[in-house]
């Protein structure tokens, strides 16, 4: 209830039931949530359109380590295993942690320029369904 819903009561209690709350508007242009909550979920999208989401409530555990100069992030879902391979990205593992990405866009590899290096770049990322 905390992701910018408000009761029509509330706004009866204070004489203006046609007020526009601003704080209750929700963001949809950015990659993270704006507050931890309930029903989640991660959408991963791949350079050629294809996409993938998957719930948060069925994320079981997550693994991150380093693999020579990539980074590895592998995500146990229930029924799926996800893995991300690419650079700098120990801040999305820990943003992973707290359920906060909407959103991770793969980027191709010829993209990866040397003074990108210091942001997050997703290069390759698999979905296996576990059986």
């Amino acid at each position: 209830m905390s992701q910018g819903f408000k009761l029509r009561y509330d706004q009866m209690r204070e004489n203006d039931p046609t007020k526009v709350d601003t704080d209750s508007k929700v963001s949809h242009k950015n990659d993270y949530y704006d507050s931890p909550g309930n029903s989640r979920s991660l959408c991963l999208v791949w350079p050629d359109g294809r996409r993938v989401f998957l719930s948060y409530s069925y994320l079981v555990s997550g693994e991150f380590k380093l693999d020579g100069d990539k980074n590895v992030i592998t995500l146990t879902f229930s029924s799926y295993k996800v893995i991300l391979k690419g650079f700098g990205l120990q801040p999305l593992f820990m943003a992973l942690l707290d359920h906060l990405p909407r959103m991770i866009v793969a980027i191709d590899s010829r993209y990866a320029l040397s003074d990108n290096m210091k942001d997050v770049l997703v290069t390759d990322m698999v979905v296996q369904k576990d059986d």
